[in-house]
């Protein structure tokens, strides 16, 4: 991400979240917010950006390009085609299924790093009864969410907390220390469409500072990319095309895991993988059976891993 700008992906997600509230008939994950956190100027753009000419869509689809007969069309294509749709909707249904059953038992905090446009404090007023929330992102980032937020007058919520943070001049735990974050308390964090963007080292840096503030048992889930799709040959085309995409945005795509290695690879920072999704997991539990084109995304994986 460029510096002082906010964050492309963070306004294309938002995009995704707010068209399949609008137009999806089969939702994978609800966020009948997010088309508010754009202007009509910024839909605007994305929907010029996400509606090829036909002859794209014909390349890459030749079935698909039959019925693409006017623009709503061939956008629609787009939101389908995309990994960044289907893979951001299911990755959110996912965690959120999982933080809900983490507060009936017991947790009381929830950390969200790199929460972009996220806009679960709005969409869930009763959890903040006895959640506290913090949002964890560049400052350029939340600087750009909290100024939309004022100028829709939407009321913060008591227990929401914004945290800036550049994580290459500060740590996850020195920015929480300095906010009103309890280290004792149990908390589930979600870090999600962020560890493609760093180096190895840094995701590594980042688990074992979550390791050092969350206490045992507390929870962290995040997305990842595995290394197939950086090897020529191997990777989905549709994902090479999205990783394209990134770069040319000024935010590319650097780092995978082996999903083999994982588990072993976490275990020395003191984490536990309690669940660990593939592709063919994900497809079965959010794509089976959908007629409306979205699938399952190649190369994407969802990590539940515990504090031991």
């Amino acid at each position: 991400m460029k510096e002082n700008q906010v964050s492309h992906t963070a306004l294309l997600l938002a995009y995704i979240r707010g068209y399949q509230a609008k137009h999806g008939s089969l939702k994978i994950f609800e966020d009948h917010l997010a088309y508010h956190l754009l202007k009509d100027e910024e839909r605007a753009i994305f929907e010029q950006q996400f509606t090829p000419p036909i002859q794209f869509i014909e390349s890459v689809d030749p079935v698909g390009a039959v019925s693409c007969h006017d623009q709503a069309a061939r956008l629609a294509w787009t939101m389908r085609f995309i990994p960044s749709a289907s893979h951001s909707l299911s990755r959110a249904r996912y965690t959120e299924d999982a933080l809900e059953k983490a507060v009936k038992q017991g947790v009381k905090q929830y950390v969200i790093l790199g929460a972009g446009m996220d806009t679960f404090a709005f969409r869930h007023p009763e959890m903040l009864d006895t959640l506290m929330v913090f949002e964890i992102d560049h400052p350029a980032t939340q600087d750009f969410k909290r100024q939309r937020l004022a100028e829709l007058n939407w009321k913060i919520p008591q227990n929401l907390h914004f945290i800036p943070v550049d994580f290459t001049m500060e740590s996850l735990t020195s920015a929480l220390t300095r906010s009103s974050y309890d280290p004792q308390t149990p908390s589930f964090f979600s870090w999600l469409g962020v560890t493609y963007y760093l180096p190895r080292e840094a995701v590594f840096s980042a688990l074992r500072d979550f390791t050092g503030i969350a206490p045992a048992g507390s929870t962290i889930i995040f997305d990842y990319m595995d290394t197939d799709a950086f090897i020529p040959g191997k990777v989905a085309k549709r994902m090479q095309i999205s990783m394209e995409k990134c770069r040319k945005w000024g935010e590319p795509l650097i780092t995978g895991f082996d999903p083999l290695t994982l588990a072993a690879e976490l275990a020395p920072l003191g984490l536990r993988l309690h669940e660990h999704l593939g592709p063919s997991e994900i497809k079965k539990r959010y794509f089976q059976g959908r007629t409306d084109g979205y699938s399952v995304v190649e190369h994407i994986h969802f990590a539940w891993a515990v504090v031991e």
